[in-house]
């Protein structure tokens, strides 16, 4: 299968990387989802196709040729004998002089004079059918599928721009070279923060081309950018972060931990008494707990003074018993 190589500078093709290339008909692992961290997230299969599909290089060199074709300015022009000033009269005459019969100083052969043939404003735009176009583009992105050179990022989520966290986001994922970064018309910050690093090419999703792909050496996408039905997966094993443990673990732990709020309690009959009015039954409750307990002496005092009486009696009997003679 003959494909086109990696090229390392806009319009200037150079050899490839060296990395092997599977051909159309094989299966290629899923490619790891990751985020501007390099955190390993989610797998995913790429859509055979538009990834897999075998690269036809002369349809890539047609469509290519066109595109390069229809952005020439096509401004350049030149002047005729009839468009320089000047000339208007016979610089000799016509016989007698042993020289060549001249009618103008204008003529293209005079220095000064008009340009023959010249150059005039023109368009060198071709007219390209639109399925050579869309065949091209997926040639390209398969090619650079092939060669493993197609990365997929989760999103491109920083605050506020910053040239200095795009260029350590490339140096994490790995990746070197020329770079074409796919975004969508909401990442404005990642526009802002991509554009002004050297080797790295931005696009839109609806202006991706083949031209651009081949230019690149690697292809960046978004999950929201990328083309294709593709099949999503789950991180491998083992491929599980920190910040993928942080986010499994829920917004929980990484929140303070705020004190539940303390429910109202609904006042009762007993909220209702006044202070002092509880003080009074306090001090009646505790008259009549200490005249409970001297009725209750009493009548233990009661019951022994019953139970003495009842001793003296028993005596007297006994001695009044005992002081009667026998008859």
């Amino acid at each position: 299968m003959t494909v086109t190589e990696g090229t390392g500078t806009r319009g200037h093709s150079t050899r490839g990387t060296g990395a092997r290339r599977t051909s159309a008909g094989e299966s290629r692992p899923p490619v790891e989802v990751r985020t501007q961290h390099g955190n390993v997230t989610a797998t995913v299969s790429l859509d055979p196709a538009v990834f897999g599909v075998e690269p036809n290089v002369p349809l890539m060199h047609q469509v290519v040729t066109a595109q390069l074709a229809a952005a020439r300015a096509g401004t350049q022009s030149t002047k005729t004998r009839a468009e320089v000033s000047g000339g208007g009269a016979k610089p000799y005459r016509q016989k007698g002089t042993g020289r060549a019969r001249q009618g103008s100083t204008r003529a293209p052969h005079y220095a000064g004079g008009g340009v023959a043939l010249g150059p005039k404003p023109r368009s060198y735009a071709q007219r390209t059918p639109r399925k050579m176009i869309q065949l091209a583009l997926r040639g390209a992105l398969s090619d650079r599928a092939a060669a493993g050179q197609v990365a997929v990022v989760e999103s491109w989520d920083w605050e506020v721009p910053s040239t200095k966290d795009a260029q350590a986001a490339l140096t994490t994922l790995g990746l070197t070279g020329r770079v074409l970064v796919v975004l969508a018309r909401e990442d404005e910050r990642a526009y802002k923060s991509f554009r002004n690093l050297t080797g790295v090419d931005l696009v839109l999703v609806p202006e991706l081309n083949a031209y651009d792909v081949l230019c690149s050496d690697w292809v960046v996408f978004t999950r929201a950018t990328l083309p294709g039905d593709s099949t999503w997966g789950e991180a491998p094993d083992g491929a599980t972060t920190a910040s993928a443990a942080a986010s499994s673990a829920g917004p929980a732990s990484r929140r303070r931990t705020v004190a539940a709020p303390k429910v109202a309690r609904e006042e009762t009959a007993a909220d209702q008494i006044p202070e002092d009015a509880g003080s009074e039954s306090a001090g009646s409750e505790s008259a009549g707990s200490e005249s409970a307990g001297s009725e209750s002496a009493g009548s233990e005092s009661a019951g022994s003074e019953g139970a003495g009486g009842a001793d003296v009696t028993a005596a007297a009997d006994d001695e009044g018993t005992e002081e009667q003679p026998d008859e």
